[in-house]
């Protein structure tokens, strides 16, 4: 028998939305401040999984510049009809305090590697936006509301309106056709519709540990929508020691032989401890109908499977990206993102000096606009990174290094910078919850350091940064740094990404001064 491992999709990959196009199986996960804008993986036997394509590559479908951390694109939903598939997306602008500065947005292509669509805005109500294609033709929006006011329940339901392709926007009235169970807190939702019921299934209880999905039921689309009476479908909330936490937010599928399953949403805490760095990740979970038309976990029970039996479909596995990549191509590769922004010339090259990466330095690791960062998602908890970089830095406001990067109050920083006393050297720079921090053990660099080797190791919890001359004789640098730090939950921390792990480069004087990375290897454990 074939075992699905899980997560299928590892570190960072939230708010999974599946789709079966014929043999072809897609999952479409949120990104964030992260450029470019949606991640759409491939598989075609559930087990074995690709990144394919990000569809919000232009600046004239996504910009993120300004947009806050833990902003921008929330819960992508991939849906097909006619051979057209259709995205909808929130582009969140603004989350402080009470109020959601945010748009809903629909894309659309004939290939799922595009070209997609300039967006359509349909409205700005709430997020989690789906577009359901019912056996008539129609088509119509549904996204939770959100309510700011005093005394109101800010998830204050599931809203649908018709949508018009002919138009190009939403018509007639807005109906409210859910509003959860005692669960609370009720988003995402996804519609499908079997044997004449309309099945709507929602995210319950929060992305945090009280995460669920519950399944509901109507003969008519518009409802009234019955609960499963053995809700929720999938959770952890009472199974703290479990090693899948915060399961819900899912999307369900048929195989072409019949087979039901779901992907749902989990984190990976660090061991003994309610912090989960890598970020909320991708499963699948088997499921099965009951007699009386409802949808139970294959293996029983409630709980998120940490392997689930693989559907009756061949294998069909893709090539693994190398452990290096020593910076050949001319494009960037798919497992890389910047931030906020897209990889243009003004500040990042391939061909300028082929074999490395040309990063022309920015603005500093605080900024929501012009960062010159390329990073990558941390995915395991056991990792070791390494990359040489040359660069030559005038003064102290020039600086270009390895990062361990959640948002701009947490990261963890090695970089080379030149200063008045210390010359050109190598340092470590902390910042906790926005304070900022140079811990002592800089490495001041003599003649022999032509070069510079950077290394971080990843030992679940445990932090450690290193350099060296040659790539042989390592210097750690600074004390072991705590990995739970860059964590949604870290102290009350509201978050929603995970770890990235990245090479970047900042000059504060605005000269742009180039560093030169030779290659970036991560060997996991």
């Amino acid at each position: 028998m074939t075992i699905i491992s899980n997560p299928v999709l590892r570190g960072f990959n939230p708010d999974a939305s599946m789709l079966r196009v014929g043999d072809d199986y897609y999952i479409a996960t949120s990104t964030f401040e992260w450029f470019p804008g949606v991640q759409i993986h491939h598989s075609r036997d559930l087990v074995h999984w690709r990144m394919l394509t990000r569809p919000l590559s232009e600046v004239s479908q996504l910009d993120l510049r300004g947009t806050p951390s833990s902003g921008g694109i929330w819960a992508p939903a991939l849906t097909y009809h006619n051979g057209t598939f259709y995205l909808m997306i929130t582009d969140v602008k603004a989350r402080r305090g009470v109020f959601k500065d945010l748009h809903n947005y629909l894309l659309t292509s004939n290939d799922i590697m595009g070209p997609w669509s300039t967006p359509i805005h349909l409205n700005s109500s709430g997020f989690d936006p789906f577009l359901f294609h019912d056996d008539d033709g129609r088509k119509y929006l549904l996204n939770m509301a959100w309510d700011y006011r005093k005394g109101k329940d800010r998830f204050s339901g599931i809203m649908m309106q018709q949508y018009s392709e002919e138009k190009r926007c939403l018509i007639g009235p807005v109906t409210k056709i859910a509003t959860g169970t005692s669960i609370g807190v009720t988003e995402g939702p996804f519609m499908f519709k079997r044997n004449g019921w309309y099945y709507l299934l929602l995210a319950e209880g929060g992305t945090g540990w009280n995460h669920a999905a519950t399944l509901a039921r109507s003969r008519h689309i518009e409802g009234p929508y019955e609960y499963d009476p053995e809700f929720p479908l999938i959770t952890t909330v009472d199974t703290p020691d479990y090693p899948l936490q915060k399961a819900g937010h899912g999307a369900i599928v048929e195989t072409q032989n019949g087979e039901w399953y779901m992907s749902y949403i989990c984190a990976r805490p660090l061991p003994e401890r309610r912090l989960s760095p890598l970020g909320r990740e991708t499963g699948l979970a088997r499921l099965v109908w009951t007699e009386d038309g409802w949808l139970r976990l294959t293996q029983g029970g409630k709980l998120p499977p940490v392997t689930e039996q693989a559907p009756d479909l061949p294998p069909h596995t893709f090539l693994q990206l190398p452990s290096t990549d020593d910076f050949e191509d001319e494009e960037l590769g798919g497992q890389y993102f910047t931030l906020r922004v897209p990889a243009s010339g003004d500040w990042l090259s391939l061909t300028e000096r082929p074999g490395y990466l040309r990063l022309r330095g920015r603005e500093s690791l605080y900024s929501w606009h012009n960062q010159s960062m390329v990073a990558r998602r941390l995915d395991h908890f056991e990792c070791e990174v390494e990359t040489c970089v040359e660069f030559e830095p005038e003064h102290f406001n020039q600086m270009a290094g390895l990062v361990l990067y959640y948002d701009e109050s947490d990261h963890f920083y090695l970089r080379i910078s030149r200063d008045e006393d210390r010359g050109k050297h190598i340092a470590l720079v902390v910042t906790k919850q926005g304070q900022y921090d140079e811990p002592d053990g800089a490495v001041v660099l003599t003649d022999n350091w032509e070069r510079c080797y950077l290394k971080v190791i990843v030992q679940f919890h445990r932090v450690q940064f290193s350099c060296s001359p040659d790539g042989t004789t390592w210097l750690n640098i600074g004390n072991t740094l705590d990995l739970g730090q860059l964590s949604d939950e870290y102290e009350g921390k509201l978050g929603f990404t995970g770890t990235m792990i990245g090479l970047c480069a900042q000059d504060l004087s605005g000269m742009m001064k180039q560093a030169d990375f030779d290659y970036f290897t991560i060997i996991t454990k």
